[in-house]
């Protein structure tokens, strides 16, 4: 409330610019995020494994806070060069320089925001990120495990697929009621030098797939000879393998905090293979990164949004734009050179920050001293 008391009517009009700006930031950067990235790759899980859409929606709103933790820098940008350059286009950054009023003074409650910002995406990424993240995959999982049980129907055949189109297995299952199998029968394609056909009595569903009591089971080649008859007492079919190996590929740490990072990354006891410790080192120093890109792109931000008094049409949208493309692209050549250690860890997490924070410093040097 203190705080609130002592801004001045200059700081209350550019906060609240600057927050209407960002709110709708935040929308369409999610959105955006959502539509071109975990949206596609949801479609692509329904499809291929059979999740429910209904645990869809829900890893959709776990992954919430994951995107919106990226989206928050890029909307702070994309308000800060909005409301900077509407200002300029309406001369008002004219007239507050005509009543002794500089830039830095106008940028002021500028970067508090942001500083307010930085704040938020840390404490987001290590206390809600973490958590949804690691409920997401489980989710996951446990949908593809557990999923399209046909509770009450009779003789209906199922199929799994790899890679999208090839034949993983077929089911056959004369009859299903709470979640227990009657004369089930598999035809398993998933090794490409041979073919094993299961066939039990009964079954029934358990956290880790499907499994089947006293089963035979009958291995072929692929010329149609019988290789092997076997008689196994349980066995289980987990449907969750292939995505669990996308998931373990995509693993880079997200699903810990900063602190147990550390703590994973120094014990000695942990022994992981190289690329992923690797991905945890980069993945520890991006947690401190990330928030204070939030600065950094209001110190590039301000500068390029001041425009010469001629120009009469607002190019706050096209910067914001050009400077997130340029971010991430040199944020994914960087990840890329820190996750096989090109580049140390540390820089290759900052590596963005320091060349836009150099570029950004300097602008606005020039610009508060011109101006």
């Amino acid at each position: 409330m203190k705080f609130l008391k002592n801004l001045t009517i200059l700081d209350k009009y550019l906060l609240k610019q600057i927050i209407e700006v960002f709110v709708l930031g935040i929308i369409v950067f999610t959105s955006i995020i959502f539509a071109s990235d975990t949206f596609i790759s949801l479609i692509k899980q329904i499809s291929e494994f059979g999740m429910p859409i209904n645990i869809a929606f829900m890893i959709i709103l776990l992954n919430l806070p994951a995107v919106i933790v990226m989206t928050i820098p890029m909307s702070v940008l994309f308000a800060t060069v909005m409301t900077v350059n509407k200002m300029c286009l309406q001369s008002e950054i004219t007239i507050l320089k005509a009543c002794g009023i500089s830039i830095k003074r106008i940028s002021k409650p500028i970067f508090t925001f942001a500083i307010a910002m930085a704040l938020l995406t840390f404490f987001i990424n290590e206390t809600i990120v973490p958590i949804t993240t690691s409920q997401s995959k489980t989710l996951a999982l446990y949908a593809i495990v557990q999923r399209n049980i046909p509770e009450g129907k009779r003789n209906f055949t199922m199929k799994e697929l790899k890679d999208g189109n090839y034949l993983k297995r077929l089911f056959y299952v004369e009859k299903c009621e709470d979640k227990q199998f009657s004369n089930v029968s598999i035809l398993d394609l998933s090794n490409d030098k041979k073919i094993q056909i299961l066939q039990s009595k009964t079954g029934t569903s358990v956290l880790e797939g499907w499994q089947f009591d006293n089963a035979s089971v009958y291995t072929i080649s692929k010329e149609g000879k019988t290789l092997n008859t076997s008689w196994i007492e349980k066995t289980i079919i987990d449907f969750g393998s292939d995505i669990q190996k996308q998931l373990e590929k995509k693993n880079d740490g997200s699903d810990l905090n900063f602190f147990q990072l550390f703590n994973y990354i120094t014990n000695k006891n942990n022994q992981p293979d190289k690329t992923t410790m690797a991905k945890y080192k980069v993945c520890f120093w991006e947690k401190l990164a990330l928030p204070v890109t939030t600065v950094i792109f209001v110190l590039l931000g301000i500068p390029l949004a001041i425009t010469p008094p001629r120009v009469r049409h607002n190019r706050g949208f096209l910067f914001s734009i050009g400077i997130i493309f340029f971010y991430y692209i040199i944020r994914a050549f960087s990840l890329s050179l820190g996750y096989n250690y090109t580049l140390p860890p540390v820089i290759a997490a900052n590596l963005p920050n320091i060349i836009l924070g150099v570029c950004g410093y300097c602008l606005y040097k020039n610009k508060s001293e011109k101006i």
